[in-house]
């Protein structure tokens, strides 16, 4: 039963994401944005549903600090990972826009994040901060949108209530189908005797971010590689800004040194994002091989520490 269930996750993952870009993609040519500014936004909010969900409710139940390991972990998984593998299936360019200023907002973010975590403890008045940061970015994001929307912007076949239908559909896809990979790979996974530590730093911690993963690869297989990386960095944000931000608010929370440790290795992986985006303004397959090496060391590392 667990097999089946786990190949009907894998399904619904696919098909929802393929829906999901396609309908995100007919949106942004009908509101004449970028593909770029609706990963950034739509489809960032959207893949970070299953991070809200967990981070928020484990910090009304008080216990704040999952909300800020799924936060990092899934970040480190974002670039290493996901756009790794986004890379390997196609290089991915590297809009101007990103570059002068979403990439150096999330190094930032992450920056203010590490500050955070120094003094061992987030409170709820930094909560609020990362909270109003998100609002501050957004608008700007927003208005830059809006201030170079082309005057006759490209007609999608697909009318608005299309393209919203098929984001809600492929989203409630996507994240369904998540929680069913991640569910049934961890009983399998019991029944097969692993540990469930090892369990939660692979399976659980790479389920979590299966939206993006999925989401970000079909917009590059389709070539609509600036939504994956604009998915990418907006997801990035939304963790910190929204994810960990809400729940420090609800639950302030102790922090352990791994967590500094963590947020270090979060910041190198971000300005290398970086780096990797300025050279010829595109991340190649070698780069992506690169993060995905990265990730592979970094994931030894957590298993043997």
């Amino acid at each position: 039963m667990s097999y089946g269930l786990l190949l009907l996750g894998f399904v619904l993952l696919v098909k929802g994401a393929d829906i999901f870009v396609d309908g995100a993609s007919a949106l942004a040519r009908l509101f004449g944005v970028s593909p770029t500014v609706i990963g950034l936004t739509v489809v960032a909010i959207g893949t970070s549903a299953p991070e809200i969900a967990v981070s928020v409710t484990s910090a009304l139940q008080g216990n704040g600090d999952i909300a800020l390991s799924n936060a990092i972990g899934s970040n480190l998984c974002n670039i290493l990972l996901i756009l790794g593998f986004c890379a390997v299936v196609r290089p991915v360019p590297s809009d101007r826009g990103l570059l002068r200023f979403d990439i150096p907002v999330c190094i930032a973010t992450t920056v203010f994040l590490q500050y955070m975590l120094s003094d061992g403890t987030a409170d709820r008045y930094e909560g609020f901060l990362l909270l109003t940061g998100l609002g501050a970015y957004l608008t700007v994001v927003l208005r830059s949108a809006m201030k170079n929307k082309p005057e006759n912007p490209e007609k999608p076949a697909v009318s608005f209530w299309k393209s919203g239908f098929y984001i809600l559909f492929g989203l409630a896809a996507v994240v369904y189908g998540g929680d069913l990979v991640v569910g049934n790979a961890c009983r399998i996974a019991e029944t097969m005797g692993v540990s469930q530590t090892l369990i939660g730093l692979t399976v659980v911690a790479v389920g979590t971010s299966l939206p993006e993963l999925v989401t970000s690869v079909a917009a590059a297989r389709k070539g609509e590689t600036e939504l994956a990386l604009g998915n990418v960095v907006g997801s990035n944000l939304f963790n910190i800004l929204l994810v960990v931000g809400s729940a420090v608010s609800v639950s302030p929370v102790s922090v352990s040194a791994n967590y500094t440790v963590d947020c270090l290795v979060l910041l190198a992986t971000s300005i290398l994002m970086y780096i990797f985006s300025l050279t010829h303004h595109t991340i190649s397959r070698a780069e992506g091989v690169c993060c995905l090496l990265i990730y592979a060391i970094y994931t030894g590392y957590i298993i043997a520490r």
